[in-house]
């Protein structure tokens, strides 16, 4: 059912929350007669951050207009005369508003459009029948926002209470002054005859003790007033401090765990609209008790009754206060992260914002926000209070910006968009840690003022650890850190202390993350590629492998046995190339990809002749190979496996892996038992087309010679120009064009391995023939 359709079924407070979603900024009629359209466009495809998106954005702000249009031409009738006006108006208003910040329209619907799913998620939820089951998620809302309704009731209550307060002292005073006044007229007395002072004098007595005895007596409840407006406030701010506990602590926290973990491939940490809506209500709840409690000092102040008030008060005050401050500083967040592997001299963006910026009214008074670069040691310090003397560790260009307010949808924000690393300081780095494994951290510090000044309040904030690299050779080893850091990283932590060893399972599951983010595939790794990872890693069959740990020497600074690479660089050249290469292959199931030599000789075996299968290279970072099985040329009747030397990007910048396995026909069955053409066939490179003005278009195509078949027709039109594996003889081309270097007639080892360094020279010359003008090249060639 569509959102619009089950949201004009809210009622009470989540109807009003729906209405207010609604103005001047976009019209609710706009949201009725287009609900179809709005909710079928790919609102979440724009990135608000990216002023390059603005485009996109402006083509929705066209269509909305159009369809605004469109709708107003089609409307007939009295009433559909009136509605052809609004509607026009409204897409000249529309236009005029978003015309000059199209990314403010998509920001605005964004947060119309979440808002309108949560309030119908709460909805739905909270209809269930008794005793059904509700997930966690709906569970929790609904506890937060029962604190919340607890909190608006305990503050009404106190509102009361402080009203009647009010109301018996100023009749409280107004005694008092009447009290004076008998008084007054009592020592008037003193001037009149004595006749005169004895008739009036007992009724001025009488008077004045029944006004003090009321005035003891009013004194006496106006103090009880006092002290249980004081117990209702203290109580409210129990209820309140804990209230906060859960969101800033609890709710926050776990969003900045979602948003370090999303760093590593997990799901989106989600909107913020959320908490920030939850963090306005704390700041509106809090502020109305602060002036309350402020209200009730006032009125102490007025009229002075000793007792232990001055004192709740004073301490009421206190707590509010650290409330007010605690809230501020805790929701000045990221919300959007710098780069964790940062390259100097390179643009990167980042995003800070105040949830209750807009509550407080902060943007009145823009405060302005610096970034800074700070080392480990410098974030530690300042988190204990101690005085870094404003040291950085580097210097950041266009380090400063103002946080700016978006009335559509609230948020108070400074959004750093050309920000670059010039230079890094690097400290003495400990034992065997080298560059790549340095941990600095972007310094994000305001200051600005609430209530006129009142209140100022000095905000920062760190980001998530960064590995500061200056050449794209340190990506790798700088990646394996950031990964370590964000799947191990436990909260709270002194900066950016990480566990030096952790369980494998827990490996894993980062690993799985990493993975199928970085291949954008739900196909992640499966329990057999998980257990090849740990043979791998710990260079023996693990029986259970559940209870071993690895350390973080073991991922990323010992080198694998008998290699020159760690177990993170092998994992990591792995993704690249799938990532780059082979992502529909993995995604179709096409890659075993996680299994060693002895294991694809094992299955194979038992396949007919021509299947093969596709497995990363043991021996080589970033390469895949083909193991096939087939008879043996040198012993009639007995078969064997061969193994092609690895594939690496560079060879599929020039062939890809379908083509590279359409050329070779002996390659027949992906294993177990799969025709080659029907997995593969859609991704083949379309046939060239007959030669033009007399030109014959040339082909690259991979030879294996043992394996090679005559493909060649020379009447085709399509001769092969690139041989894999022996010498250009067994091609039967009509005539011999040199381009080919000499080379063996065999090129396999002793294991059945392709070596295929030297005819990959082979591939660059004739890449490098095929750029040059045709005419040249086959001059004086052809016949």
């Amino acid at each position: 059912m569509a959102v619009w359709i089950q949201a004009q079924q809210l009622q009470g407070d989540a109807l009003h929350q729906m209405q207010s979603l609604y103005g001047q900024h976009f019209p609710i009629e706009v949201r009725h007669y287009l609900s179809q359209w709005i909710e079928g466009q790919l609102w979440d495809a724009i990135d608000l951050e990216n002023p390059q998106e603005e485009f996109k954005a402006k083509r929705m702000l066209e269509g909305l207009i159009q369809e605004l249009q469109n709708k107003a031409e089609h409307q007939v009738g009295e009433d559909g005369f009136l509605l052809k006006i609004k509607l026009g108006h409204y897409a000249s208003q529309l236009k005029s508003t978003y015309d000059r910040c199209p990314l403010e329209l998509v920001r605005c619907i964004k947060h119309i459009l979440y808002t309108e799913q949560r309030l119908v998620r709460e909805a739905t939820n909270s209809s269930f029948p008794e005793g059904s089951m509700m997930d966690s998620m709906s569970h929790k809302y609904q506890q937060i926002n029962q604190a919340f309704e607890e909190l608006r009731l305990l503050t009404q209550d106190t509102e009361n209470d402080l009203r009647k307060l009010q109301h018996n002292q100023e009749y409280f005073i107004i005694q008092y002054q009447e009290s004076l006044r008998i008084q007054a007229q009592l020592t008037s007395l003193a001037s009149l005859p004595p006749a005169d002072r004895q008739l009036r004098e007992p009724a001025l007595l009488s008077k004045r003790a029944t006004v003090e005895a009321w005035l003891t007596r009013e004194a006496n409840t106006l103090q009880k007033y006092r002290l249980d407006l004081a117990e209702k406030h203290q109580k409210t701010l129990q209820l309140l401090r804990k209230h906060q506990t859960v969101i800033l602590e609890d709710e926050l926290l776990q969003w900045k765990r979602r948003q370090q973990l999303a760093g590593n491939g997990a799901p989106p940490e989600g909107g913020l609209d959320i908490l920030q809506s939850w963090c306005e209500k704390l700041a509106e709840t809090t502020w109305l008790n602060r002036q309350q409690i402020r209200r009730a000092e006032h009125l102490r102040q007025q009229l002075p009754i000793p007792g232990p008030i001055e004192e709740l008060l004073n301490d009421l005050n206190s707590t509010i206060t650290d409330i007010i401050s605690a809230l501020v500083t805790s929701t000045f967040i990221i919300e959007k992260q710098p780069p964790q592997v940062l390259k100097t001299q390179t643009k990167f963006v980042a995003t800070v914002r105040l949830l209750v910026g807009g509550k407080l009214n902060v943007h009145m008074n823009p405060p302005q926000v610096k970034a800074t670069i700070i080392s480990e040691q410098q974030a530690k310090a300042l988190l204990k209070n101690e005085s870094t003397r404003n040291d950085s560790s580097g210097e950041i260009l266009n380090n400063n910006c103002v946080m700016e307010y978006h009335q559509s949808t609230g948020t108070l924000s400074a959004h750093f968009r050309n920000m670059s690393l010039k230079r890094i300081k690097r400290s003495d780095r400990r034992g065997a840690e080298s560059v790549t494994e340095e941990k600095f951290t972007i310094l994000f510090e305001s200051q600005f003022s609430v209530a006129g000044n009142e209140l100022v309040f000095q905000v920062k904030t760190l980001s998530l650890p960064v590995v500061v690299i200056v050449h794209g050779s340190q990506d790798n080893n700088a990646t394996a850190t950031v990964l370590w850091d964000n799947a191990f990283a436990e909260p709270g932590r002194v900066p950016f202390l990480v566990p030096d060893k952790v369980l494998w399972p827990q490996l894993c599951e980062a690993l799985n993350m990493k993975y199928k983010a970085e291949v954008q595939s739900k196909h992640g790794l499966s329990d057999d590629n998980l257990l090849f990872l740990a043979t791998k890693a710990f260079s023996s069959n693990p029986e259970d492998s559940r209870n071993m740990t690895m350390t973080w020497s073991q991922f990323n600074r010992e080198s694998l046995p008998n290699r020159n690479f760690t177990f993170w660089q092998w994992f990591d050249g792995v993704m690249e190339l799938t990532k780059k290469h082979l992502k529909p292959h993995w995604n179709d199931g096409a890659i075993l990809g996680f299994v060693n030599k002895q294991q694809a000789q094992d299955m194979l075996l038992s396949k007919s002749n021509g299947t093969f299968l596709l497995r990363f290279s043991d021996s080589e970072i970033g390469g895949i190979t083909i193991a096939w099985v087939a008879e043996n040329p040198n012993k009639a009747g007995e078969r064997m496996v061969w193994n092609l030397m690895p594939y690496t990007t560079k060879d599929f910048s020039i062939r890809s892996l379908a083509d590279r396995i359409s050329d070779l026909n002996h390659l027949l069955f992906l294993y177990p038992d799969r025709p080659k053409d029907d997995v593969f066939a859609k991704y083949y490179t379309p046939p060239l087309s007959k030669a033009v003005d007399g030109y014959v278009k040339p082909q690259i195509k991979q030879v294996v010679p043992e394996f090679a078949t005559a493909n060649h027709d020379p009447a085709s039109g399509n001769p092969t120009y690139m041989d894999h594996g022996a010498s250009p003889a067994p091609l039967n081309h009509p005539h011999s064009y040199a381009i080919y270097p000499p080379m063996s007639d065999s090129m396999l080892d002793g294991e059945g391995e392709f070596d295929l360094d030297d005819t990959m020279d082979v591939a660059r010359h004739v890449e490098e023939l095929l750029r040059r003008p045709m005419e040249s090249q086959w001059s004086g060639q052809q016949s």
